[in-house]
């Protein structure tokens, strides 16, 4: 139950900042040699990886549009980091416990990944990069947060990445809904749309 919860919360922070879950991750078991982290993400080849790809995104994610494209590229790799994260926390568990864990972990960052690309769309109709720097920054230190708290508390972080995974799909859909009807209604007062 310890494993699928910080696989679970883990699952959710790759889908938006993977590399930020295996620097918290490796960091904390390097530091105080946790159990339920897998030794291989303390190694310093990894975390040197993982670093040099956190800055990477650091910088990208806070730039409108290039934040997009970011996302476009990480629809791949969050999710599969996300699934190895969740195969490497079930360590020597049976193969259908690594499956059902990786399948937990890919499945969760595949729809937080989701839920960040299509609202970073949505903060990028903004000209100004304000809300761009602002988002980045609430999301690196959500993930942060519910990875530091899941190593000890893996419970709890896994209710609070369920709330903040659900809130974010109903905002989606929301969205998704307000932009549909906007488009619609200039789809009627477009006078070159409507002749077609």
């Amino acid at each position: 139950m310890e494993s699928l919860a910080l696989t679970f919360s883990s699952g959710w922070a790759s889908g938006i900042n993977a590399y930020l879950v295996v620097l918290v991750l490796g960091v904390a078991d390097r530091l105080n040699d946790f159990t339920q982290v897998p030794d291989v993400l303390a190694r310093w080849d990894v975390l040197s990886v993982a670093g040099f790809l956190y800055a990477m995104e650091f910088i990208a994610d806070k730039i409108p549009y290039i934040d997009s494209s970011w996302d476009a590229i990480s629809t791949a790799i969050r999710p599969t980091a996300g699934a190895v994260i969740g195969v490497l926390l079930a360590g020597d568990a049976s193969t259908l416990d690594q499956a059902v864990l990786g399948g937990v972990g890919g499945g969760t960052a595949l729809l937080s990944h989701l839920v960040k690309a299509s609202s970073r769309l949505a903060i990028n109709s903004s000209p100004e990069p304000v809300t761009n720097i602002g988002a980045s920054l609430a999301e690196d230190v959500a993930v942060f947060g519910v990875v530091a708290f899941a190593i000890n508390n893996p419970e709890a972080a896994a209710a609070i990445a369920g709330v903040l995974l659900a809130a974010g799909l109903i905002a989606m859909f929301f969205i998704a809904r307000f932009i549909r009807r906007g488009w619609r209604k200039w789809k009627k007062k477009d006078p070159i749309a409507a002749s077609m």
